[in-house]
């Protein structure tokens, strides 16, 4: 991963802002730090959260508490649980979609 022009910062991930994303069910609510195209984010995932899209972005994922699966467009699914990660590049041709039962912290870079 080539990384743009970012300056070195610590990000206080409790005091920076959450934002609510509502899914089809459930909600996420992000802290998010961006620099130069750059979106780095702490996401907390509630029980129950399904997205409401298709997601084509490019990311690396690292499950830090809970479990999240991965749906792919083409039907495939990939539970990840505390401590795995995935990653994807932006593909339009296959979108990947989450859930989490339970709930879930992750921590996102793309």
């Amino acid at each position: 991963m080539k990384l743009p022009p970012i300056p070195f910062f610590v990000p206080d991930w409790e005091n920076i802002p959450r934002t609510e994303h509502p899914g089809v069910r459930g909600t996420s609510f992000w802290r998010t730090v961006e620099a130069n195209g750059l979106r780095v984010r702490m996401v907390d995932y509630a029980p129950g959260y399904e997205s409401d899209h298709w997601c084509a972005r490019g990311h690396v994922l690292l499950v830090l508490e809970g479990e999240i699966t991965l749906r792919l467009k083409d039907g495939a699914e990939h539970r990840l649980a505390a401590g795995q990660s995935f990653q994807v590049s932006d593909d339009e041709a296959n979108p990947h979609q989450a859930f989490s039962p339970r709930g879930a912290r992750a921590f996102i870079v793309d």
